[in-house]
């Protein structure tokens, strides 16, 4: 599991509701709710957290798969 370093983590923020991260596992969670309750979660990548808005994770990825199907 790729640990993030606290001096890493003592910086990040939510980029939703602004709070300190922490980490569980293999992701990034928000230490306060969105609006509709559910704290975040934003995934690392080789060591790289991703801190997307979920619907803009959901558009890159499918634009990333999109580019990827029309070069074959």
């Amino acid at each position: 599991m790729p640990k993030v370093s606290p001096e890493l983590l003592s910086i990040l923020r939510c980029p939703v509701t602004g709070s300190p991260l922490v980490q569980e596992g293999e992701e990034l969670v928000a230490t306060t709710a969105a609006d509709n309750g559910e704290k975040l979660r934003y995934s690392i990548e080789d060591g790289i957290p991703l801190l997307l808005r979920p619907e803009l994770l959901a558009a890159a990825n499918a634009a990333s798969s999109s580019q990827h199907d029309s070069k074959a």
